[in-house]
């Protein structure tokens, strides 16, 4: 066995696979472009005024938006279900539950205290 076989022994990684996906220029330039094309679109849909109802283009923004986080989580972050064991994707979907509950709980908060604080147009007639 020559010394370059033996340094090859070491190199190798003994059959550990953390599960992350290799960082290559391809990856990161794909998450790149993926990254611009899901702004652009949401981008242009707002400045074409491509809907004519504002909520579906709230919605529609939304769904580009929720797309674009999982890009970002699988190029960029190396993000899958066997990276660390699962314990990644369990702390991903822990994390997502609490933002949904903090958004939405905000939101209706903030729904309820607008309709109930704001006087309405006939409470503003009767006042001197």
């Amino acid at each position: 066995m020559s010394a370059h076989d033996h340094d090859h022994d070491h190199h190798d990684d003994h059959g550990h696979d953390s599960g992350h996906a290799p960082s290559t220029l391809k990856g990161y330039a794909t998450g790149f472009i993926l990254s611009v094309i899901l702004t652009a679109i949401p981008f242009w849909l707002v400045m074409g005024k491509a809907f004519n109802n504002s909520s579906t283009t709230a919605l529609v923004i939304l769904g580009f938006a929720a797309v674009q986080i999982v890009v970002h989580m699988v190029y960029f972050l190396h993000m899958n279900a066997r990276s660390e064991g699962g314990w990644t994707m369990l702390a991903l979907i822990f994390t997502l539950v609490l933002v949904v509950i903090t958004l939405s709980g905000s939101l209706w908060v903030m729904f309820h205290m607008n309709s109930n604080m704001m006087p309405t147009m006939h409470d503003m007639r009767v006042r001197p």
